[in-house]
């Protein structure tokens, strides 16, 4: 029976379009989102060709890339999220 308060589990013809799955993923680079990955090649970098300190560039990427790349397989969306934190005022704080 099909009413204005029933559910039909059918499709309506013409409402329905199929989406790649490229155009739900995220962009990662490396496993970390691309803007985060390449603030810390560009760091890195500069503190590895800039200051002359191979071994520190190398660590702060290694290190910076690695934190990205887990915080990425746990939510590939944390870097909006964790600016929004940031910039929300503290309502509850002492």
């Amino acid at each position: 029976m099909i009413g204005p308060n029933s559910f039909d589990s059918g499709h309506i013809d013409g409402f329905e379009v199929p989406i790649h799955a490229s155009l739900g993923a995220p962009i990662l680079l490396g496993g970390a989102p691309r803007a985060i990955a390449i603030v810390n090649g560009t760091v890195a970098a500069a503190a590895g060709l800039g200051l002359q300190q191979w071994i520190a560039g190398f660590a702060l990427w290694a290190v910076g890339h690695s934190l990205a790349v887990f915080a990425a397989r746990r939510d590939p969306d944390f870097a909006p999220v964790l600016i929004r934190h940031l910039r929300q005022k503290r309502w509850f704080a002492c």
